[in-house]
């Protein structure tokens, strides 16, 4: 005789993430109660972010309705909703629409930018982790080319076109190349009377080498790749402050830009430190091998959130494969919780890394193969495209690609909704 759902364990998941989505998929079948909390509507493919940025795509093409996903799931109730705390004895949950109790509870809760403790660059720059952020910088970036165009200041007109982004990962590197080919492939045309030799693009990177995760031989063909589309590429460049007039290098270096893009950091978000458990850099909960709290086992934390050393002693990087992987086993494991069994440890499996630097240029580390050039850009491109949620994204996307491939054309270049890039512009 099965249980009516009212009476089943109740499941609850904060966040719609790569993570906490795919618990909630992989749920359905099992007999839970789930309740799936986000403050958005939405499921978000954060790896294309930079693209939004761009005018490569609009921000539709890269989010899909929670609802939509999960359209069908019997045992699952979605809540448009922001956890303001956790409650770990009581088990409970306070949000910004009430309190909500559970029996199991999933942290996915993802992460946001960090900014090191740069207070200046975190009020002037712009960080790249949320639609609105994407959509910010777009805005930006397109108003510092109107600006440029009706302004007889040569000093002002090389600073609105000079644009720098912080961090050679691969967010950074992506944001660097698409900027350098928005501006030198498209944007030229849109303003035939701008001289395009005072159009910088700058990456810094703090270290000595971009993409440090993969072969040195690869960050070296994405360095060259990046030179030849025009990116200033600086190494030792470690940045100090941004008024929003000028980043300055603490060398003592001062660059005239009026946009910094900060792709140089991710930290846990806020809740993680209202939980009164133990925390480790970036403002990660530290969780068992099974990806439990310590005393709470009845609580997991996975994805950005989690802090966990992988089989080299580092912390596992706070990327989609990882949060996905470790969905996976917290479904399993909640299974075997139910059934009263031992619970299995994490184990991550490094599937590899890619990063496209534009147009046919990519580098790409899977197992042993590693790829650069065309190759690893169609790589990049097809499981890019793959991992997108919906039919009808996946062929927006595709169209869009398609059409900036062939007429070196952006598909998005209006300015609307301007926001906090209004006030700061005038």
């Amino acid at each position: 005789m099965s249980i009516p759902l009212e009476q089943q364990p109740h499941v609850v998941i904060v966040g719609a993430g790569f993570g906490g989505l795919r618990v909630a998929r992989r749920l359905a079948r099992l007999p839970v109660r789930i309740t799936l909390l986000d403050r958005n509507n939405y499921h978000l493919f954060q790896p294309l972010l930079y693209q939004v940025a761009t005018a490569g795509i609009s921000p539709d093409e890269i989010a899909h309705p929670v609802r939509a996903i999960l359209r069908g799931q019997k045992n699952l109730d979605f809540r448009m909703s922001q956890v303001t705390g956790v409650d770990l004895q009581g088990r409970q949950l306070h949000t910004t629409t009430g309190e909500l109790r559970y029996d199991y509870l999933v942290l996915a809760m993802g992460g946001q930018t960090n900014f090191f403790g740069l207070s200046s660059v975190a009020e002037h720059g712009f960080g790249l982790k949320t639609l609105e952020d994407a959509s910010t910088i777009r805005n930006h970036v397109l108003r510092q080319f109107e600006l440029a165009n009706q302004t007889s200041d040569a000093d002002l007109r090389r600073a609105l076109l000079t644009f720098v982004v912080v961090g050679g990962g691969p967010t950074g590197v992506e944001c660097a190349g698409a900027m350098a080919e928005l501006i030198g492939l498209v944007l030229r045309k849109d303003y035939p009377g701008l001289n395009f030799k005072d159009a910088r693009v700058v990456l810094l990177e703090a270290s000595d080498r971009l993409l440090a995760s993969l072969p040195a031989e690869l960050s070296e063909a994405t360095a060259e790749a990046l030179w030849r589309k025009h990116v200033e590429v600086r190494f030792g460049a470690a940045v100090a402050d941004y008024d929003g007039l000028r980043v300055a290098l603490k060398g003592g270096e001062v660059l005239p830009a009026r946009t910094l893009i900060w792709a140089a950091g991710v930290r846990a978000v806020p809740l993680a430190e209202q939980l009164g458990v133990t925390q480790g850099a970036q403002g990660r909960v530290r969780v068992l091998p099974t990806l439990q709290l310590p005393e709470y086992p009845n609580v997991f934390v996975i994805g950005d959130a989690a802090l966990l050393e992988g089989a080299d002693g580092r912390p596992l990087p706070m990327v989609a494969p990882v949060a996905m992987q470790q969905a996976d086993l917290t479904v399993h494991n909640l299974m075997r919780l139910l059934r009263g069994e031992p619970l299995q440890p994490f184990a991550y499996r490094d599937l590899g890394s890619m990063a496209t630097i534009g147009r046919n240029q990519a580098v790409a580390w899977l197992g042993t193969m590693k790829l650069r050039g065309f190759l690893a850009w169609a790589a990049w491109l097809f499981v890019h495209l793959m991992q997108l949620i919906g039919f009808r994204n996946r062929l927006l996307v595709l169209i869009n690609w398609t059409w900036d491939y062939f007429f070196y054309d952006r598909a998005v270049r209006i300015i609307f909704e301007a926001g906090r890039d209004a006030n700061k512009t005038g």
